[in-house]
């Protein structure tokens, strides 16, 4: 990617496109999926994804124009090219697009009893934690070969068909969208008049805000804090995955059924605020015990805490509560991830001890889901039962 010019801040920027318009499309698909239906709307943006691998396929065969050559003080020396240009859009789109995962969030709370929802949201932790294990190590595979970048790119395209298929003729139709049926539009301010929502939006921003200053500086720190290889930092983050496919899976599965879901964030809050104080160490076992609370602590608190978001956002704005979240997540991951690098290089490891703050002062605020989860079941419960 080196030879279609620009230069590392040029290259941040183009990373951090996809969180940017993430935070645009989220809300708009989700809105979209309460009045037009969740199967219309993740198949549309499902094939807004696809577009966005061909376009990325597409640069790679553009020949290398210079369109602008700079120098400045912030941006420093750089080159802007055809297929960097082009690479920016295809990033872009992907971002826009990728605020379906908002509507498969909806989807799940669609079709799953209250009582399931905190097991099923592992399930789909479960799901996303095999696809960060084997994609990255399937594409360095398939990067390493003569064809390069091209290799990778085409295989997840042809995976995004694969996605576009398995919606057309395996995703069923939870029903008639709920804004259909009312006749009304969702905006910001009708979704932050829903009962507790605004707090948790709150809560949902924090969150992503120590994940992203931990995923910002780690892997600076095992490269040169530990002198780590990248097959070591490839075992490390193996082991996280496979650690968290045990809790958000079978282990969550049967604590769900014995804890509250408030219950099991505050758990994981504490858990996993220890496991970035831990992650200062030098030692190789405790930073193995580090990584093994953190996925213990994710998989405790995330599915729950999505878990009571979907309660509390009801039917009508499901979709509406959860695009929002998604753009308050994606929010915090451009914060947290410019934070991180400056934090990193200003205190080094002491960066996670930041992350650690951040996730026990989110264990302050998720005490209040206690009353939340309480007053839920008050009114939610019948009379006289």
């Amino acid at each position: 990617m080196t030879d279609f010019g620009g230069n590392a801040i040029i290259y941040g920027v183009v990373g951090a496109t996809y969180s940017a318009f993430q935070l645009i499309g989220a809300p708009i698909w989700g809105r979209w999926s309460d009045r037009y239906g969740r199967k219309i709307i993740l198949l549309i943006s499902q094939v807004g994804t696809l577009a966005a691998w061909l376009v990325f396929l597409v640069a790679l065969f553009l020949p290398v124009t210079r369109l602008v050559e700079g120098d400045s003080t912030f941006l420093g020396q750089f080159t802007l090219t055809l297929p960097l240009v082009v690479l920016f859009a295809a990033r872009a789109l992907d971002g826009f697009t990728g605020g379906n995962v908002a509507v498969a969030h909806a989807y799940l709370a669609d079709v799953t009893d209250e009582r399931e929802r905190s097991k099923n949201f592992g399930r789909l932790g479960v799901a996303q934690h095999l696809g960060f294990t084997i994609g990255p190590a399937l594409a360095g595979v398939l990067g390493a070969t003569v064809f390069g970048a091209t290799v990778p790119v085409a295989v997840a395209l042809a995976i995004s068909i694969a996605a576009v298929l398995v919606i057309v003729f395996q995703v069923e139709d939870p029903g008639p969208p709920a804004l259909a049926r009312e006749g009304n539009k969702t905006a910001l301010r009708q979704v932050l008049a829903i009962k507790n929502i605004p707090y948790l939006l709150v809560v949902y921003f924090v969150i992503f805000l120590a994940y992203n200053i931990f995923y910002t500086a780690f892997p600076i720190y095992a490269l040169q804090g530990l002198g780590w290889s990248i097959l070591q930092m490839g075992v490390f983050f193996a082991f996280l995955s496979l650690v968290g496919v045990i809790v958000q899976g079978p282990v969550l599965a049967r604590v769900s059924t014995i804890y509250s879901d408030a219950t099991l964030c505050l758990a994981g809050n504490a858990v996993l605020g220890t496991s970035f104080v831990l992650l200062t160490s030098k030692s190789a076992l405790v930073m193995y015990i580090a990584v093994a609370l953190f996925s213990i602590g994710t998989g405790f608190m995330w599915p729950s805490f999505l878990s009571i978001l979907s309660k509390q956002a009801g039917e009508t704005h499901q979709g509406s509560v959860q695009g929002f979240a998604g753009s308050s997540g994606s929010l915090a991951s451009i914060i947290g991830l410019i934070l991180g690098g400056f934090l990193y290089v200003s205190i080094g490891p002491k960066t996670f001890l930041v992350s650690a703050l951040v996730i026990f002062f989110t264990f302050l605020l998720s005490i209040r889901l206690i009353g939340f989860e309480q007053t839920r079941k008050q009114e939610t419960t019948p009379t006289g039962v």
